[in-house]
């Protein structure tokens, strides 16, 4: 089912929009959720809340051509909730190594918190990606949003691990280059 007429569906408050969303797609979502908790009971509670709050905020927003997005941001929103409100348990070894990669080229500081500056920022790496051929860009943005291994990226493109990780390398120095020069502090 396209994705415009599962929005239909909870737009009518039909609750077969659930179904749909869950069939078209539920194991793209609780494999995201999975990347970061590594625990499946966890991980189908995350996707639970995303359906659900996906019903909550299905009207206002109608994410007819962005819904696997939109529902991958709240399943990872969740699950990093979750993670934060765990605080006696170690983070996934997975996400400490994502999250060292991208300080290599964005600092992660209380500064950054002021949303202002987050919002800058949001609207600088929106910019950088923009700018990406389309390959590139996709790499981007399945490590670090979809948190897709770097395995599963170069079996999916058809290149090495080692050719995925050095374009990822050049793409976070290429990053850190891009906000030194928009004047952002790295």
């Amino acid at each position: 089912m396209k994705d415009s007429r599962i929005v239909d569906k909870y737009l009518a408050r039909d609750d077969s929009a659930l179904k749909a969303t869950a069939e078209k797609y539920g194991g793209r979502l609780k494999q995201l959720a999975l990347r970061l908790l590594a625990d499946d009971f966890a991980a189908e509670e995350c996707v639970s809340d995303a359906y659900l709050a996906a019903w909550n905020s299905i009207p206002p927003n109608e994410p007819r051509d962005y819904l696997f997005p939109f529902l991958a941001r709240i399943v990872k929103q969740r699950a990093l909730n979750r993670i934060r409100s765990d605080r006696t348990k170690k983070r996934a070894a997975q996400l400490t190594e994502l999250t060292r990669e991208m300080e290599e080229c964005i600092p992660f500081s209380a500064d950054v918190s002021q949303e202002a500056e987050a919002k800058e920022l949001i609207r600088l790496i929106n910019g950088f990606l923009g700018g990406l051929e389309k390959q590139k860009r996709d790499i981007f943005v399945r490590r670090y949003f979809f948190l897709d291994s770097v395995r599963e990226i170069a079996g999916d493109l058809g290149r090495s691990e080692s050719s995925v990780k050095t374009t990822l390398f050049r793409l976070r120095e290429k990053l850190k280059a891009y906000l030194k020069a928009e004047g952002y502090r790295v």
